[in-house]
């Protein structure tokens, strides 16, 4: 039986003023949000909506357009469009940089990607000496240099976010944090080691749409936003000794947060 004679997509609205490729994106939107098209799974093909609304083949494609560009579904060479999976990891800003992680040799990624049940994997990793930025500088208590540490995150082989680490030179210079693998827990263990015990984190985040060299980057289908964080790591003195500028592909996380209410 058609996937269309069974009731999971209505008619057009004749009357209405709204565009035909709207409504049969409104259409389609409401039917992957109820759930009857799931995640990975394929969507009617142009040959079933042109039959199924009486409709030219463009109008259906700029619905698929429409829906795209709202990140909902990605297209697959001769194969068809397909609903985006949901995020698969879920950042729990209370528990992610817990000591006890650290302890246990864990960063915060592998951590999300054991919680996910995803292989994690670290690439394009880049570390050298470089003068400091201006925000960098000021976010650091206006060093000049800095130590960056640049590297990409992968989850079962799909990019999900590039981060850049910047650290003052008097802190990392000449330890391991300056080596391509830090060791076990990351450079938050390793600065505690140094004696700067964790005392908090400031972070900043934002979402936008991404520019050519992050969608290259991130292999980013049409349509799909960025979320942009900047954390400031401080220890128990108040110094900040580390920014973190992290993009991540919005499609890839949820953003968790526990808040006291009072």
């Amino acid at each position: 039986m058609s996937p269309l004679s069974s009731g999971l997509l209505g008619d057009l609205d004749p009357t209405s003023d709204r565009a035909v490729f709207r409504q049969i994106a409104d259409q389609l939107r409401e039917a992957i949000d109820r759930g009857r098209f799931r995640e990975g799974e394929k969507l009617p093909s142009e040959a079933e909506l042109v039959d199924h609304y009486g409709v030219s083949r463009m109008t259906v494609r700029n619905s698929f357009s429409v829906l795209q560009g709202e990140g909902l579904v990605h297209a697959e060479h001769g194969k068809g469009v397909f609903v985006r999976p949901r995020p698969p990891v879920r950042r729990l800003a209370s528990d992610r940089f817990a000591r006890r992680h650290r302890e246990q040799g864990k960063s915060e990624f592998i951590v999300e990607a054991d919680a996910a049940g995803s292989h994690p994997q670290v690439d394009s990793l880049e570390v050298k000496e470089e003068k400091a930025s201006q925000d960098i500088s000021t976010r650091l208590g206006s060093v000049r240099r800095v130590l960056a540490r640049r590297r990409r995150y992968l989850l079962d082989g799909r990019p999900v976010e590039f981060a850049t680490s910047y650290l003052p030179l008097d802190i990392a210079r000449g330890t391991q944090i300056a080596e391509p693998n830090p060791g076990p827990g990351g450079i938050y263990a390793r600065l505690e080691e140094l004696g700067h015990r964790l005392d908090h984190f400031e972070e900043e985040i934002r979402a936008r749409m991404p520019s050519p060299d992050e969608v290259r980057t991130l292999r980013l289908a049409a349509g799909v936003p960025v979320i942009h964080l900047i954390r400031t790591a401080f220890d128990t003195e108040k110094r900040p000794v580390e920014v973190c500028d992290t993009v991540m592909a919005a499609d890839a996380y949820v953003l968790a947060y526990q808040l006291p209410a009072t």
